[in-house]
């Protein structure tokens, strides 16, 4: 069912539903894309950079929080919450039809924070193996480390936001109803008629 065919509610529904169904793959490749780039340069980087095991929080959120993250008893309770929210974010960005830029820089954020909850939850056994748990940082600016998933993080959330603020959430969809003009037939005239003769 096309845009210009749409006359009712439920077939807006239905168009709507199939506009999200059309984005879910693109939404899954890009968070996969972003966890296959950040483990494969995790890897390379705790072989080759000097990297470092980051068990905890940053300066984003602060000592406190970073510290429930590396205790070891709330740690892994904080991993299961963060689970829990990450795949939320992801069912509530594949319902319905995205605008293009909300789609992609959820899906990079979402990546990023998957990324780095799979370090916590035991992925880093096989990109920084003899570790202990935590996420892999390798690229030091000043006196922080980061890795790829920070940068998709930080910069994908920013993008997420201001594309929500001055786009909105959902798709825009045309109004039910509206439809193409559809083509007039053509006439031929009687002296045409008579030329041609009985068909």
């Amino acid at each position: 069912m096309s845009w210009d065919k749409v006359t009712s509610p439920a077939q807006l529904r239905t168009v709507a539903r199939w506009g999200a169904l059309r984005q879910s793959p693109v939404l899954f490749v890009l968070v996969a894309a972003v966890i296959l780039v950040d483990q494969a340069t995790k890897w390379l980087g705790w072989r080759r950079a000097g990297a470092i095991i980051n068990p905890g929080g940053n300066w984003l959120v602060g000592r406190t929080i970073g510290g429930w993250y590396a205790d070891p008893l709330t740690g892994p309770l904080l991993d299961l919450l963060s689970l829990l929210l990450v795949s939320v974010a992801m069912s509530l960005l594949v319902r319905g039809r995205r605008p293009a830029i909300v789609l992609a820089s959820g899906a990079l954020m979402l990546g990023g924070w998957g990324s780095n909850l799979l370090d916590r939850l035991g992925v880093h056994h096989w990109t920084a193996p003899g570790s202990g748990r935590g996420a892999v940082d390798f690229v030091h600016i000043g006196r922080y480390f980061y890795n790829f998933a920070d940068f998709c993080i930080i910069g994908a959330t920013t993008l997420f936001l201001l594309s929500i603020a001055s786009v909105g959430w959902r798709a825009k969809a045309p109004a039910a109803g509206r439809r193409r003009p559809a083509a007039e037939p053509v006439r031929l005239n009687s002296r045409q008629d008579e030329a041609r003769g009985p068909s």
